[in-house]
């Protein structure tokens, strides 16, 4: 039996849109689960194991961003991709802000999605391969401790958990603390794109972290404009 590329749940109401998506999918090798609507794509996405999501944001019932909020309150690490007729900047950064790694516009090429498919499927791969081979590890800086397995940010008796993304980012930061790390290496890393409206999605990550950072008055990130952030650490 052919090996599949990966298992996907493609939430769309438009019924000849979505049988052309899926259609298209499964020739390139992915099996693909359809539903037509956000309540049922909730539903199945809770009863089955898939590798990413295809989610169209209006939608009858539950709409897209509904729907993936709820799924981010429970797993932060499903790649997500919005397929939408809606091409707003505000629209965009919804999307993103709801927890979508990527976001492709009505009509695309099906060639297009594909390529958004293939780029995210082989980021959550080396991410994944990342994380085993730093499942032990916790890293040190200032008072903080990062449990980099856990995604816990320890100071004292406090601890607070992380999302996927947040501990990411806080694990590059903390590995050249002291440096610059570049913007566009932290987004092609974690979000596997460096693109306006993916860098928006990291500057509220950013503001998260430096929230979680003000127990340690040495420690701080510091913006290098144009160029990036620095974890400055004064010990």
């Amino acid at each position: 039996m052919e090996k599949k590329k990966g298992r996907i749940l493609l939430t769309e109401d438009d019924k000849t849109l979505s049988t052309i998506i899926r259609d298209i999918l499964e020739i390139n090798k992915y099996e693909v689960v359809l539903c037509k609507n956000g309540e049922e794509g909730l539903a199945t996405y809770h009863t089955q194991k898939f590798d990413m999501l295809l989610v169209d944001i209006m939608m009858p019932k539950m709409d897209g961003i509904s729907m993936v909020k709820e799924i981010r309150r429970l797993d932060q690490r499903i790649p997500i991709i919005f397929i939408t007729a809606k091409d707003m900047k505000d629209d965009k950064v919804e999307g993103f802000r709801a927890g979508a790694d990527d976001y492709i516009v009505k009509p695309f090429s099906t060639d297009e999605l594909l390529l958004r498919i293939e780029a995210i499927l082989k980021r959550v791969m080396r991410a994944q391969e990342l994380l085993l081979t730093t499942t032990s590890e916790k890293i040190t800086f200032g008072k903080f401790t990062l449990d980099v397995a856990e995604q816990d940010l320890i100071i004292g008796d406090k601890k607070t958990h992380l999302t996927r993304k947040e501990c990411d980012l806080l694990r590059l930061l903390s590995m050249k603390r002291n440096e610059l790390l570049l913007r566009e290496v932290a987004l092609k890393a974690i979000w596997g794109g460096d693109d306006y409206f993916i860098g928006r999605s990291m500057d509220v990550f950013i503001s998260r972290i430096r929230k979680y950072l003000k127990d340690d008055p040495n420690v701080e990130i510091a913006n290098v404009h144009g160029l990036g952030f620095k974890l400055v650490v004064n010990e």
